[in-house]
């Protein structure tokens, strides 16, 4: 989600990349940085923080009037948030420069490599090793578009490069692979961007690229390519959104973007999870197998949405590992004297590495000799400073205020959690790990198959516009789909929203319903533990009070027909994944009910995106 410019033109390139990048401040960034070629060199400047940091930088160290160069506001993956991580990153030559979005899976053994060949690395970054791999190229003779042909070929993972050359101040290369880049198109001069935000001022005509497709900008036009080198075409369009429409990529809201997002989000939060051999890796866990083969006890402390990710995985390491686990509220557990040892493992979910609640709780179980891990989305930040491990989640930015994209990533960090457990405690065969890694890894299919369906969802919402209160219920998994989907409808459309275990209808909630009382109901994939008939009875029930049952079921499920007042059916994935693809039309749900109601729907009322204070 990093943002990306590139320009070659007669305008000074300077003023083109600063403010392209300033209008893609929106996307989330804790660094930035410029690079411009003069006269058969490199000049760069480069900054940890906000793009003011860099401009004051700028303004102190004026760089040259030239009309080719590339910019980059970065979200940390590979290494802390610093000036030195900060791109664009060089190689050792100083004759490229490169930024880059993405994750370069096998990026450690191409480092491994060029550090044999006693390539120095300045960085920590999966970036730097491909500016090292294009100067190679060059040294052969490449011009900049072969040489990123034949890099892009060896990479693996998702991502956009963007890079230039010294020796060729006229010409601007950039690949992509499964990550965003689009071209913008002028009167003698070429723009590349992340987005059309950063060239919208510009020009109105763009290009799609295709995958695995490398594109070079010049002055005079602009040349497609595959990756083995073979000519390309883009898909030519015109743009006829607003700035404001264009940062939201034409939807009406950040939070509608994001959720649309969330199969990039799934992909990215599952790149390079696995090594050659086939096994699990972490690579920031930071705790050994023998820390974690000692582990008896797990407790998850989390706050909001996160809270509803930590009971996902509950049901998920406890099925997988046999390990005991509590799921807590941050904000209650110190409270509450709870039973720490050296041998409690206390897992930490927070989308912004800061809420107060959580980092107090890290805090008392750090004390307590616990071990701590941290589920985070944003490097750098104090609860993964603080923790002694962390699983990042790779959603990117999220800039709606209800989470969404955040919340999907980390279901699947807390499944990454578990598994690897299962792996390093032998509770499960590897054959069995490597099934669920391949289930989770065509998750992003499964829930872009649900997005293709929103339609249905907001002509739901639209029926419901005049309802004073909604009901979600669930079983096993689906339960914290349903307490989250109630939290959505309370969050962005001021709705009064409940969710229920459906088994505890009988125990009090039932006492609600009324005629007429839209229920969304989580329905079980079919098959286990008696889940699925159970949730049809709690459905029965409801409807025979006079309730109407919008249910949720996978695909091929024809036995809840009879009961569901509105069918929508989900992709049939395994139960401890369906909250991947069955919260998706809740949160569709909420999103649209909201933008009907008139809300402001990425800034609630009252609402905060992360909660610092206690």
């Amino acid at each position: 989600m990093c943002g990306i410019v590139g320009y070659v033109g007669p305008k000074p390139a300077e003023g083109v990349v600063i403010e392209g990048l300033r209008r893609l401040e929106y996307r989330g960034y804790d660094s930035a940085g410029i690079a411009l070629v003069d006269g058969g060199s490199i000049v760069s400047d480069k900054r940890a923080g906000k793009l003011a940091n860099l401009e004051k930088a700028i303004a102190e160290s004026p760089l040259p009037p030239v009309t080719t160069g590339i910019g980059h506001t970065r979200w940390a993956t590979h290494g802390a948030p610093t000036d030195r991580n900060a791109h664009p990153h060089v190689g050792r030559q100083r004759r490229v420069a490169v930024v880059h979005n993405g994750i370069i899976e096998n990026f450690a053994a191409l480092r491994h490599r060029l550090e044999s060949q006693g390539v120095e690395m300045a960085s920590d970054t999966d970036t730097e090793v491909a500016a090292h791999l294009l100067e190679e190229q060059l040294e052969t003779g490449a011009d900049l578009t072969v040489a990123m042909q034949t890099v892009c070929s060896g990479l693996e993972g998702a991502f956009t490069l963007v890079a230039v050359d010294a020796q060729d101040p006229d010409r601007v290369v950039a690949a992509r692979r499964n990550s965003p880049l689009v071209v913008g198109i002028g009167e003698g001069e070429n723009f590349l961007g992340s987005d059309v935000a950063a060239f919208i001022e510009h020009t109105r005509e763009a290009m799609e690229l295709g995958q695995d497709q490398v594109v070079t900008i010049t002055r005079e036009g602009v040349s497609v390519s595959g990756f083995d080198g073979t000519p390309a075409e883009g898909t030519r369009y015109h743009v006829d959104w607003d700035l404001s429409a264009a940062e939201k990529d034409g939807h009406d809201w950040f939070m509608r973007k994001e959720i649309f997002e969330q199969p990039r989000a799934v992909a990215d939060s599952l790149l390079g999870r696995r090594g050659e051999d086939g096994l699990l890796q972490l690579d920031e866990m930071r705790l050994s197998d023998q820390d974690l083969r000692d582990i008896d006890k797990i407790i998850i402390i989390a706050a909001g949405t996160s809270f509803y990710a930590g009971m996902v995985a509950k049901y998920a390491i406890e099925h997988w590992c046999r390990i005991p686990v509590e799921v807590e509220l941050a904000s209650e557990f110190r409270y509450r004297d709870p039973i720490l040892t050296s041998d409690t493992l206390v897992v930490a979910i927070s989308q912004s590495g800061e809420t107060a609640d959580t980092l107090q709780a890290i805090r008392h179980a750090r004390v307590q000799r616990s071990k701590v891990l941290a589920i985070c989305n944003t490097n750098g930040s104090t609860i993964p400073r603080e923790s002694d491990g962390v699983i990042y989640t790779h959603a990117g930015p999220e800039i709606g205020v209800a989470s969404t994209k955040g919340f999907l990533t980390q279901l699947v960090a807390c499944y990454l959690l578990a598994l690897y457990l299962a792996q390093v405690k032998g509770t499960r065969f590897g054959d069995e790990i490597s099934q669920v890694m391949d289930q989770l890894e065509q998750m992003p299919g499964h829930v872009q198959t649900v997005l293709d369906k929103a339609d249905e969802v907001y002509a739901l919402a639209r029926d419901h516009v005049d309802s004073r209160s909604v009901l979600f219920l669930g079983r096993h998994a689906g339960y914290p789909v349903a307490l989250e989907g109630a939290l959505k409808l309370k969050e962005i459309a001021y709705l009064h929203a409940e969710g229920f275990a459906a088994g505890e209808l009988k125990h009090g909630p039932i006492a609600l319903v009324e005629e007429g009382l839209p229920i969304l109901c989580v329905v079980p994939p079919r098959g286990r533990d008696q889940l699925h008939d159970k949730m049809i009875s709690g459905i029965q029930e409801v409807r025979a009070r006079g309730a109407r049952t919008l249910c949720l079921a996978e695909e091929g499920d024809t036995t809840i027909e009879p009961y569901a007042d509105v069918l929508f059916t989900l992709p049939q994935v395994p139960v401890l994944l369906q909250p991947l693809v069955a919260v998706v039309p809740l949160q569709l749900f909420a999103c649209e009910l909201a933008s009907q109601l008139g809300h402001d729907v990425d800034q609630p009322r009252n609402l905060a995106k992360s909660v610092t204070v206690e």
